[in-house]
């Protein structure tokens, strides 16, 4: 996982509470499995063209972020890299629709059904007889039983990240030809569709050794409508060519090259002619649609940009407007040779198109339940009604020209089968009702600050060491620490160093479930109170309401047992985070404005969540995660009760909030152990209502997708949903239709 998204498989196979007493809490309805589904926000895309208007052959250049480390997807370092190598060269029997929905993949499978329930689940597989590994070896039961052996948890010599679905395996034998495979469970899976996906040979999965370091940099055999050819760390780049054995629709492409590039450099790999389809940030986007329209109104079609009203559309692009642009001209004449570069590329970027889309993942503001004031469950309550998530989707989304919709559900997004709104079970923004859960939490405006206290705690924090690069009060930096509402006169940011070293708690797995919660009833913040002494926590955070306090504080600012309430905000530092900055410094105000004080620290992207979400040492932080056609399996890790660990740390898999409850473990199990679709389906929005209403983590907008594509590229682009179709992309024969773009596209 990455703080900004990343690819959904990989991700979640590897590795983001009700009070029984004052507050009321709305009924946590769920929606009946009847109702209409939601259509997907966005529609991809992709530049549809039918195969007949395709060129045979031609290479497409795919900028990635990095070559990947393994080629396993079952391993804990596979990333999104790796998940694009094995969608085009293994198996997947099912692939998600436009709906992110599974659907049968007929390439491998003829038909895979539920035969039996009682005694026990049984499913049989039924798969497509020309189905081979590139070696010419049918794919069969051999090949599924290897993976299950693998990945069921029952050989420590395997290094799996997940074993989710294999460990409900109780056998796989052949059926009554070698088409055929049963897959006998021990206990009821309903997710049973997101196994064997991707599929790899026995070859991979037979042995340890095999599974642990053969397939990370190479595959003995694969069967997809491409073969992997090479892959090169020193150059940055993977290769990918059309595979000779293929039984499906022949790929269209010759090769597809797989180059790493940095997310800064992507314009100008594009302008340079490196690559023909990038991932790129907003910034990029901006340059491309300039490039295209004042090519178009200054000179014409198939004219190229002079420096001067190049540097004129560079101005524009950094946020000029047209009055302004010509004190920008002035200001940077000398720099002609900068200018003269950035014109030649503009004119190169004519040859592109933003795609863009809703990618299948969220932004979510993740609020550390573990300690300090958020321990206290009306804190994290009293912290979502202060924000208003209508904003922060429209700052994001609405300058893009993307549906500024918050997202209503932590489980999936619209379009999907389990969608359904259940903000409601937590409330909309209110800042009344945010300040009354402050004030009955015993946060009191002007109440009492102590300042030496607030001092040593700051040296200490100091002394642990540093997580950040400190910022020069004269300088503006994404790096360093600001206060928000350190003085309510004028706002100006408090620059001093905060890098609390509080002990780190590890991700592990669940341990036995805690007894059941009371009927009716979740755990609130007291579930950390044994937490609450240490340094950093909220002491007295049940003290009586509205306790008086003596003068000295800023007017406005909320203080009890001598400390002000400030949460430390982080986020990370690097390119292509500009856009959580900027949502981040937004949420900051609206917390101001009921009296909370953010301390925001910019850290660097390869110590961010190693060293600050996954080790607790935030209060708030935004990060993504991708959404999962199969919630029940994937999600349940993100939001499981931590448990305590044998060395006294909390057991937390992959939930960094660090808020859980038993009723939202048991409805998980539920889901996943029911056979009925609907009545599965309605479980999990259950348990979605029930973690909005415990407020450890926010979602908040759908992330954009913007895919710079060449204009003559076809089916290749913002996928949104839908499982790319590497067998249909290419480029268009000439004097095709299709990739051109119109304006509504740029």
């Amino acid at each position: 996982m990455s703080h900004d998204g990343v690819g959904l498989r990989a991700v979640m196979r590897s590795v983001a509470f009700l009070t029984a007493g004052a507050l009321a809490v709305p009924a946590l309805a769920a929606c009946s499995a009847d109702e209409e589904v939601a259509k997907p926000l966005a529609a991809q895309d992709i530049a549809p063209a039918t195969r007949d208007r395709i060129a045979d052959g031609g290479t497409l250049r795919w900028a990635v972020d990095a070559v990947p480390q393994t080629l396993n997807t079952f391993q804990a370092d596979a990333d999104a890299g790796t998940s694009r190598i094995a969608g085009a060269v293994l198996p997947s029997l099912y692939r998600l629709d436009s709906n992110g929905t599974p659907q049968l993949n007929p390439d491998y499978l003829e038909s895979a059904k539920i035969v039996e329930t009682e005694p026990k689940q049984v499913v049989l597989y039924k798969l497509n007889q020309q189905a081979v590994w590139s070696d010419g070896r049918e794919i069969g039961a051999a090949d599924f039983a290897a993976q299950w052996r693998a990945l069921s948890g029952k050989d420590s010599a395997y290094w799996t990240a997940r074993n989710a679905g294999y460990d409900r395996i109780e056998k796989i034998e052949r059926g009554k030809s070698n088409l055929e495979v049963r897959v006998t469970f021990s206990r009821p899976y309903a997710d049973w569709k997101s196994l064997f996906s991707p599929l790899y040979p026995k070859d991979v999965m037979g042995t340890a050794d095999a599974f642990n370091d053969g397939a990370r940099t190479k595959l003995q055999a694969t069967a997809g409508p491409f073969t992997l050819q090479k892959i090169d760390h020193k150059s940055g780049e993977v290769l990918l060519a059309r595979n000779p054995r293929w039984w499906g629709r022949p790929a269209k492409l010759s090769e597809i090259a797989l180059i790493a590039v940095p997310r800064d450099k992507r314009a100008e790999a594009l302008a340079g002619d490196k690559v023909d389809l990038a991932e790129i940030d907003p910034e990029e986007a901006g340059r491309i649609t300039l490039a295209a329209r004042e090519t178009a109104r200054l000179q014409g079609p198939g004219s190229a940009l002079t420096p001067a009203k190049a540097l004129r559309s560079w101005a524009v692009a950094h946020g000029s407007d047209a009055g302004a642009a010509s004190d920008e001209i002035k200001a940077r004449k000398k720099q002609r040779t900068v200018i003269a570069t950035y014109a030649r590329q503009q004119t190169s970027l004519r040859d592109f198109v933003v795609r863009k889309s809703l990618e299948p993942a969220y932004t979510q503001l993740a609020l550390n339940g573990s300690e300090g004031p958020l321990a206290d469950e009306r804190v994290r309550r009293a912290v979502a009604r202060a924000i208003n998530r209508d904003e922060l989707a429209k700052a994001v989304l609405g300058p893009l020209g993307l549906p500024a919709v918050p997202v209503g559900s932590h489980l999936a997004l619209s379009g999907q089968p389990d969608y359904a709104d259940n903000s409601g079970a937590l409330g909309g923004q209110d800042t009344k009702e945010a300040q009354a859960l402050l004030a009955d939490a015993g946060w009191v405006p002007g109440g009492p600050v102590n300042e030496q206290q607030q001092q040593q705690k700051k040296d200490k924090d100091k002394a642990a060491g540093p997580e950040g690069k400190k910022a020069d009060p004269t300088a503006d930096s994404d790096d360093g620490t600001f206060i928000v509402g350190e003085d309510d006169k004028n706002g100006e940011a408090d620059r001093d160093k905060k890098d609390p070293k509080d002990r780190a708690e590890k991700p592990g797995k669940n341990g036995k479930q805690h007894a059941d919660d009371e009927a009716g009833k979740d755990v609130d913040g007291r579930q950390y109170a044994p937490r609450d002494n240490r340094q950093g926590g909220a002491p007295g955070a049940y003290a009586p309401k509205g306790t008086a306090a003596p003068a000295g504080a800023a007017a406005g600012a909320l203080a009890k047992d001598g400390k002000a309430l400030t949460l430390r905000f982080v986020l990370p530092s690097g390119p292509g985070s500009d856009a959580l900055r900027t949502v981040a410094d937004q949420i900051s105000r609206m917390l101001e404005r009921i009296g909370i004080r953010t301390e925001t620290t910019k850290v660097p992207d390869d110590s961010y969540f190693k060293d600050h979400i996954a080790s607790g040492q935030y209060d708030l932080a935004l990060y993504s995660w991708p959404a999962s056609a199969f919630p029940a399996t994937d999600a349940r890790p993100i939001y499981a009760k931590p448990v305590p660990a044998a060395d006294g740390s909390l057991a937390i898999e992959q939930n960094y909030t660090r808020v859980g409850t038993d009723q939202v473990d048991q409805l998980f199990d539920q889901a996943i152990a029911t056979l009925d679709e609907d009545e599965s389906r309605s479980l999990v929005r259950k348990a979605d209502a029930r973690i909005w209403a415990a407020a450890g983590s926010i979602p908040l907008y759908q992330r954009p997708q913007l895919m710079a594509t060449r204009l003559n590229l076809a089916n290749a682009g913002a996928f949104g949903f839908q499982t790319p179709l590497y067998e249909d992309m290419g480029f268009l024969k000439k004097g095709a239709q299709g990739g051109t773009a119109t304006e509504k596209d740029r």
